[in-house]
């Protein structure tokens, strides 16, 4: 056994010792105490967020001696999302009854369907058909609903626009920002800009580059500009081999030739890439629709109102295509409490809580009835505008065992982001560890 075979399984462990630590011993209230009392104790695994605490306190007061949501915070400050995944996995896996619900990933619900509780007997259809059309396809697996959308999220980019408006045609380039710029012309902005600001060696697009899902973000993205989507194949990564190298070179290209992106992305996620927009008076910046929210702690107050959001730019001659993100929630298999649970998302996906969880929280909703809300879209225009990204929104593919061929492939594009290799050598790598999997 190989050492990096020792290390995963000793951190695995770990983890996993650390998750049940959480369950068992730091919850609220012991499973015996919830024994002795009438209402019935459903538990809650999740990233609990200031916001969601409220809500979570809101429904344990509406339905107070008769159910209740203790949570299980698998807190994003102390597990990163691959961890999360890796502790949700093993603990189903071992067949415990003590999680009734849990969110995941979008992109992890194939992999967890195998451990969650189909709902199409328990989830009123009116409900579903009031998600978001954009949405559902990550509710399903093999055609049976699996989970049901929490929250959803759109890739967009942050752009400042008090270095924008001193370039001579400041207009004429807002309108193509807010119509998603070409890359190409994109790329011709930073010379205009840097000459009107008079900046020098100021980086101009800031994107995350890491070795995690934020680089196949990008990625993906890239290929659907290409027309090129992702194959579940040992041979292939995508139906078109040389267009899956452009879509590599591109990522390189932008630190290496084009030179609008500093070679520090490969260290970035989001966080990362925020602090690093403001502190080095980046231009533009690849995030989610959270970057706006009073809550993120990167974002200076002299800045409010400087930086405008605007679709990402698109490859010249192909659709815009901006990647989805967002988390579903999933029943396990083994809850005894399925009813209690039921009345838990309907609270969850209730208007009110739609609502609430997106002033409150800055997640956007996934219903349809409060987009449509005219009162509410008065109060929030911006909401027309994810609109409108959605309309041009994609999915990562959906395959069951995604998340191990997203690692592999984000391991080669980094490392060729940061060595400048050629994509033929890239590609090739990925295809020889894909199909030694």
């Amino acid at each position: 056994m190989n050492l990096e075979k020792i290390f995963y399984i000793v951190a695995s462990t770990v983890l996993v010792t650390v998750f049940v630590l959480i369950v068992f011993i730091f919850s609220p209230v012991s499973y015996d105490e919830s024994i002795l009392q009438d209402e019935k104790v459903i538990y809650y695994a999740e990233n609990i967020s200031p916001s969601l605490r409220k809500i979570i306190d809101g429904f344990n007061e509406k339905y107070k001696g008769k159910i209740r949501v203790e949570t299980i915070d698998l807190s994003f400050d102390k597990f990163s999302t691959n961890e999360r995944k890796e502790l949700l996995a093993r603990y189903l896996r071992s067949k415990s009854s003590r999680i009734d619900i849990f969110s995941v990933d979008i992109i992890w619900v194939p992999r967890f369907s195998r451990w969650a509780m189909p709902l199409n007997r328990y989830i009123d259809s009116s409900l579903v058909e009031d998600v978001v059309p954009h949405f559902l396809p990550t509710s399903f697996h093999k055609d049976s609903l699996v989970s049901i959308p929490l929250y959803a999220d759109v890739a967009l980019m942050f752009y400042r626009d008090d270095l924008l408006e001193k370039v001579q045609d400041a207009e004429e380039f807002r309108k193509e920002l807010s119509s998603s710029i070409t890359w190409e012309r994109f790329i011709d902005l930073q010379m205009k800009v840097d000459a009107a600001n008079g900046r020098v060696n100021k980086p101009f697009y800031l994107f995350q580059a890491d070795v995690y899902e934020g680089l196949m973000c990008s990625f993906t993205e890239l290929m659907s500009n290409h027309k090129n989507p992702m194959v579940a194949s040992e041979v292939k990564l995508g139906e078109d081999d040389e267009l899956s190298k452009k879509s590599i070179k591109f990522l390189v290209d932008l630190v290496h030739q084009n030179k609008i992106s500093p070679l520090e992305v490969i260290k970035f996620k989001e966080m990362q890439s925020y602090q690093y927009f403001f502190e080095k008076d980046a231009f533009a910046v690849r995030g989610w629709p959270g970057f706006l929210s009073e809550d993120n702690k990167f974002f200076p107050k002299e800045f409010r109102g400087k930086v405008k959001a605007a679709p990402l730019p698109h490859l010249d001659g192909s659709s815009p295509a901006y990647v989805f993100g967002g988390w579903n929630l999933m029943v396990s298999k083994l809850s005894s409490k399925i009813q209690e649970v039921r009345i838990f998302i309907e609270y969850m996906l209730s208007d009110e809580i739609q609502k609430f969880h997106y002033e409150d929280g800055n997640v956007l909703p996934v219903k349809k009835s409060v987009y449509s809300d005219a009162t509410f879209l008065k109060k929030h225009p911006e909401l027309v505008f994810y609109q409108k990204l959605f309309e041009n929104g994609i999915h990562r593919p959906m395959f069951e065992r995604y998340t191990g061929l997203s690692d592999i492939i984000v391991k080669h594009i980094n490392e060729a982001i940061e060595k400048n290799i050629e994509p033929g050598q890239v590609l090739q790598k990925i295809k020889n560890e894909i199909g030694a999997k």
